[in-house]
């Protein structure tokens, strides 16, 4: 440990002393809402830090001051993070210990915090996690939903036509799914991933460990028609949404019944496309053994339109 002065903070209405602080970039888990949502070891860390690098200075000042901590901080987020970034690495580099908080959770957790740790461990600092709350970890475990496998995806595209190509790219990914949303777009988010994924079950997590916590679940259409009708929905929100069913067992015997009814009725392609949506088999997979059955022998000539 360094020969920093040490330094204070309140808690339970008690003054404490904080440990000294190695050098280094401490990433600070900070509450999600829930002021007392926070470690010991991150309000000594903050405490004890030479510099709080936050995305909004005036927010983290509501934590910061609820426990006695005094320490100066200064702004780095998406818009000032190329000019900022290389200051504090500047800073690591003289040997001071640097806090980095998010607005909320965890840091690097859709923030540019990434860019910072990369350089920062590229420079030969030291960089350390002090783990804490978490959104996404929060949703998903009150979700209901399984939790041994998942995939956080941030938010969705604003723009409904790339947000519908997300959502497709997201549809066969056997996993848990966790997603960021705002009240104004959650309605349409809803929507598109009800016609995109189905009648998936999910859940839809508002102001998570603040006053007015509500959490939602259902299949993703009941959803989406709930928010819908609501005229104003509020507050930061945290999707989580079930992994795609898992396929049917069928036999080859039964593909070839399938596609031999299909092919005597739809054009090649239609055939093939209506024996995946019976079967639930891969496309590629029916369209090889289509091609397959045609070329037996006594088999008419497929229709390729």
């Amino acid at each position: 440990m360094s020969d920093r002065p040490t330094r204070q903070y309140a808690l339970n209405g008690q003054l404490a002393t904080a440990p000294a602080l190695s050098a280094g970039l401490h990433l600070v888990a900070t509450p999600i809402g829930n002021l007392r949502d926070i470690t010991l070891r991150a309000i000594e860390v903050l405490a004890a830090a030479d510099l709080i690098a936050c995305e909004d200075t005036r927010h983290s000042r509501k934590l910061l001051d609820h426990y006695g901590i005094t320490r100066p901080v200064t702004p780095y987020h998406d818009h000032n993070a190329a000019v900022a970034r290389p200051k504090l690495i500047e800073r690591l580099l003289q040997g001071a210990a640097v806090a980095l908080i998010s607005d909320a959770g965890t840091p690097l957790v859709s923030d540019p915090g990434y860019k910072l740790v990369r350089e920062a461990l590229c420079a030969g600092c030291h960089v350390s996690a002090l783990p804490g709350p978490s959104a996404v970890l929060g949703a998903l475990t009150v979700s209901g939903l399984p939790t041994d496998r998942f995939l956080f995806d941030g938010f969705l595209p604003a723009k409904e036509t790339a947000r519908r190509s997300r959502i497709n790219e997201l549809r066969s990914i056997p996993a848990t799914l966790v997603l960021f949303e705002t009240g104004r777009r959650i309605a349409g988010a809803l929507a598109d991933l009800a016609a995109g994924l189905g009648p998936r079950p999910a859940a839809v997590c508002r102001e998570l460990t603040k006053l007015h916590e509500e959490i939602r679940r259902g299949d993703l259409a009941s959803l989406a028609r709930e928010y819908a009708a609501q005229a104003d929905a509020r507050g930061e929100m945290v999707l989580v949404i079930a992994a795609p069913a898992e396929p049917a067992q069928v036999s080859a015997a039964e593909v070839d019944e399938a596609l031999r009814a299909a092919l005597a009725h739809l054009p090649f392609k239609q055939a093939v496309e209506e024996t995946v949506t019976a079967t639930g088999q891969p496309r590629r997979a029916i369209y090889q053994r289509a091609l397959a059955l045609r070329a037996e022998p006594g088999s008419e000539p497929a229709d390729e339109r």
